[in-house]
């Protein structure tokens, strides 16, 4: 720094935005600081915490305690309080150097903004040369989970640098970007490197490091050409759409280098360097630059040992291996450190004395390749035994990385079984490759997508995070989804519970992480919703949802069953309302459910018309015409009504394509007469001999959304036996729509209707009848049901993040997104009181399940959006309202309206003017008949 200071003077060293100094100002600036330090009777003996955000502020702050002296201990900011605490105490630490930061306790904070004047009265004469051994104190993570702190020297740092200026070819003329948290080791090369050459470094602010478009932004801006970075960072900043720079040297280490990183990191720069050395042997140990003949392993090579280093590949007895025999790798030279600070046992444990000198173990797996190059293999304690196996889980891990859709793969042993963690991956398609090419014991048995790992502080992978994730994340090898409505709704309380975003209905709840706690919270969902008293015991006896819908549906006796009766005439009342609106605008498009069906390959028309024959005479509801005697609906079944299937031939026409989208479009608006039966339209139009779209439409008082699936399974079931000539077999259904109708009329009376009702008034009173969306012309004096619709595409990588939010806040996806659509219409409206409505199916006796019918509710969801709420405060809010609203189904929304009574208005709809439906969405479905 001396030398620089007098044969550079007015060159800049440092950058922190738009701020600089000259190589003068740095060393004036860090000897006032260190006279300061002197002055106020510092203790040498005690390290010096260094607590500043990313700034050039930090680097005089280092200097100036190297220059005093003293021995630096950086503390990140971004660290908790409690291992910001454990630091200080354990390295019993006096005076923290800060600025503009929280106070910490136990010790003294110098904030250097109040203590410039009184810096800047010390001379600004360089010091003499300070006799310290040990320059900097580092916190690197335990095994037993206790942070320990190593002890790195001031000739191990002095010999690392000057070996990477001379291995790396650094001159005065390279700019460094510093993207690192001075928590860790490799930080000090950032920072350090450029000034001993007469360089610039640019340091990056924090919320620069985290975010790859600002990152490749400041690398264009600043003319960087040398960064170093762990592999996480590259890859963020690749993800980003950055295509490099030719003049650009990579450092990349921390963690094993991979193949697929490193070829399109060798796109995009000069060179890429692989760089490799724990905390424990001053930053980096070896360096390699990366070529082509590289990259013929799954990771890339070590490298060669930096100066005065020596690498030994050892075995249990300490005895070199032969080539190609995997052994623990040992490291000897100048870069040791002096040990762990009050950790003598460990010391030992580590740092041991040899021929060669003094050799600090690594833990880490290596073998020398016949051309001389170090493979690195993984850490020893990543070998696991499972079963009597010993296993290489960085051998399974070699393997998941080759599946083209997998960019980073780690697989952890827990609990006796193996979990595979994907970026991003698909578990289906990544399992089939890995079972042609591993043994059954190596196969994991939960394979967990994630849109990212968890980081440490120092930008490497944080497996004890993923460990953490796995009860709440896990997704099963195998899972069979729910049967029934039952199962389904089981599914989802379960899901919430755990955190999961599926279950399927054979996982054990305990070993996808369940436990008494959360099994009583799981009985008390089950009694709200299903109306059963559950033991707990049961849960344990009969873990899985299978099991559990099988007693539901025998416990729930105790409600009244729905039976077939004698027809009374009556709707329900989702149907009286389909009768209202229906006789408000007999024409409207709104009350149809339109469907069109591509058949491709040879059909047989004849075939397809007996099988909707079939469902209209199996399903009383689509042949029940709604006649209105003395202004009042009289439900009527029809025995055996025409239904016709038209065939409209359009192989002749030009473009029948087009043709066909335009028969499409009438259909979905052509209404349907109610008072006529059937209550659905067909229409077959033939493309060509081999492709034709069924155009399927039905009305809402008849059908709903479950039902227009389920309808098309039923055809597809019939048409296969019919076309093989078997007799057409459905399960018999044990009640008609009208049952249903008769059951719901007599049930919603009493105490079931007032309970549901109290709840309903309790969560919507003095709701604000109209959410006040900011419009560019007046509202309408009478709604007109005239819309347009928005279509996009949410990415895959927002996808898969939303998919992680959900898991870790322990909330379905629709919660999630329902959370951010609520956050949305708060933001436009000014207000934080937010009711949105959704439809749910409704389905929740197992005698309306296999029913066509309308069924399906709407549910007002109401959101307190106050208080500024972070977003884990507001999935909390969403979770619950949804939950409260899902045990409070079975009033209906008509129901709700008649009883509530809210401010009605023609020009909007009551309680609720914005709706939210969640589907997810799959591939087209594709059926074989």
């Amino acid at each position: 720094m001396r030398r620089r200071s007098i044969d550079r003077p007015t060159r800049s060293p440092s950058t922190f935005g738009n701020r600089s100094l000259t190589y003068r100002e740095l060393n004036e600036r860090s000897n006032q600081l260190a006279r300061y330090l002197q002055a106020i009777g510092f203790n040498p003996a005690a390290p010096i915490g260094i607590y500043l955000d990313r700034s050039i502020e930090m680097l005089v702050a280092l200097l100036a305690t190297l220059k005093a002296g003293g021995t630096y201990l950086p503390l990140d900011p971004a660290y908790p309080a409690e291992r910001l605490n454990f630091m200080l105490q354990d390295a019993q630490v006096e005076r923290v150097l800060t600025r503009s930061l929280p106070p910490l306790p136990t010790v003294r904070s110098i904030d250097l903004a109040a203590e410039s004047d009184a810096i800047a009265r010390h001379s600004s004469e360089n010091l003499p040369a300070a006799n310290q051994s040990i320059a900097y104190l580092l916190y690197t993570s335990g095994s037993t989970g206790t942070p320990k702190a190593v002890q790195i020297l001031h000739k191990s740092l002095s010999n690392f640098l000057l070996s990477m200026r001379d291995c790396l070819r650094v001159t005065a003329h390279d700019r460094l970007l510093a993207v690192t948290t001075i928590a860790f080791d490799i930080a000090a090369l950032e920072l350090f490197l450029p000034l001993i050459v007469g360089a610039e470094v640019v340091i990056a602010a924090r919320e620069v490091t985290s975010d790859g478009m600002q990152l490749a932004a400041l690398l264009d801006r600043h003319s960087v050409n040398l960064i170093q970075a762990t592999p996480a960072t590259w890859r963020l900043l690749l993800a980003s759409g950055w295509q490099g720079k030719r003049d650009l040297k990579i450092l990349c280490g921390g963690e094993a280098l991979d193949r697929a990183l490193a070829t399109n990191l060798l796109n995009c720069a000069q060179q890429v360097w692989n760089l490799y050395g724990p905390t424990e042997t001053t930053i980096w140990s070896a360096a390699l630059q990366v070529a082509e003949e590289h990259l013929e392993t799954a990771t890339v090579p070590i490298g060669e040992p930096i100066a005065n280093t020596q690498l030994h590949i050892l075995d249990r007895h300490l005895q070199p291996v032969a080539i190609g025999v995997p052994g623990e790798l040992y490291i000897s030279g100048t870069g040791l450190a002096h040990g762990y600070l009050n950790r003598p046992d460990l010391t030992g444990d580590r740092f041991l004395p040899h021929a060669s000198g003094r050799l600090y173990r690594t833990g880490d797996r290596v073998r020398r390749l016949a051309n001389g190059a170090i493979e690195y293999l993984g850490r020893l304690d990543h070998q696991v035994k499972l079963r009597s196996y010993r296993i290489e889980l960085g051998e399974i891990e070699a393997v998941l990385r080759q599946h083209p859709d997998v960019d980073q793969a780690i697989v952890l042993l827990e609990d006796d079984r193996l979990v595979a963690y994907l970026v991003p991956g698909c578990p289906a398609e990544v399992r089939l490759l890995i079972q042609r090419q591993l043994p059954s014991y190596m196969i994991p048995s939960a394979f967990v997508e994630l849109a990212a790992f968890p980081l440490t502080p120092n930008g490497k992978i944080d497996r004890q995070a993923l460990r953490e994730l796995s009860t709440v994340q896990a997704i099963r090898s195998t899972s069979i989804a729910p049967r029934n409505a039952i199962e389904a709704e089981l599914a989802e309380i379960w899901a919430i519970a755990l955190g999961l975003e599926s279950v399927g209905v054979e996982d054990d709840f305990f070993a996808l992480g369940g436990h008494s706690l959360l099994a009583t919270r799981v009985v008390a969902q089950i009694r709200e919703a299903f109306g059963v008293e559950l033991p707990l015991r049961q849960l344990f006896e009969t873990p899985t949802i299978a099991q559990i819908a099988l007693t539901l549906d025998q416990s729930r006796l105790a409600l009244p069953a729905i039976e077939p009766v004698e027809r009374s005439g009556v709707l329900s009342f989702a149907q009286q309302r389909q009768w209202v609106l229906a006789q408000l605008e007999p024409h409207h498009p709104a009350y149809l459910i339109p469907a069109a069906i591509r058949i491709q390959g040879g059909l047989d028309v004849q075939i397809l018309h007996k099988c909707f024959i079939a469902v209209v005479e199996r399903h009383e509801v689509l042949r029940t015409a709604i006649h209105t005697i003395e202004g009042q609906p009289v439900p009527v079944a029809i025995d055996h009504p025409p239904v016709e299937l038209p065939l409209i031939d359009l192989t002749a026409l030009p473009m029948p394509e087009t043709q066909m989208q335009q028969f499409v479009s009438q259909n979905s608006i052509e209404p349907i007469a109610i008072d006529r039966a059937p209550l659905l339209r067909l229409r077959l139009l033939r493309l060509s001999a081999i492709d034709h779209v069924l155009l399927l439409t039905l009305h809402h008082i008849a059908a709903d959304g479950w039902s227009i699936n389920l309808l098309i399974r039923e055809v597809i079931a019939l048409y296969d036996a019919l076309i093989q000539g078997k007799p057409a077999a459905l399960p018999e259904l044990p009640i008609q729509y009208a049952d249903f109708a008769q059951w719901q009329r007599q049930w919603l009376q009493g105490e079931p209707i007032d309970r549901q009702l109290a709840y309903w008034r309790s969560q919507l009173q003095d709701a604000p009848p109209l959410l006040e969306l900011p419009i560019d012309r007046p509202r309408p004096a009478v709604q007109t049901g005239c819309g347009q619709s928005h279509k996009f595409e949410i990415n895959p990588a927002t996808s898969r993040a939303l998919q992680q939010v959900a898991r870790q806040a322990g909330c379905t996806l629709f919660m999630t997104l329902l959370a951010a659509f609520q956050i949305l219409l708060s933001r436009y409206s000014d207000r934080s009181d937010i009711l949105v409505g959704t439809p749910i199916a409704n389905r929740t006796r197992r005698e309306t399940e296999l029913l066509i019918g309308c069924f399906a509710n709407t549910l007002v969801l109401r959101t307190d959006l106050s208080g500024n709420p972070t977003v884990l405060e507001l999935l909390r809010r969403v979770k619950q309202v949804a939950l409260d609203a899902y045990t409070h189904q079975d009033l209906p929304f008509e129901q709700l309206v008649d009883a509530l009574q809210p401010e009605r208005s023609l020009s909007y709809s009551p309680l609720f003017q914005v709706m939210f439906l969640f589907s997810p969405l799959c591939r087209p479905s594709r059926s074989k008949i």
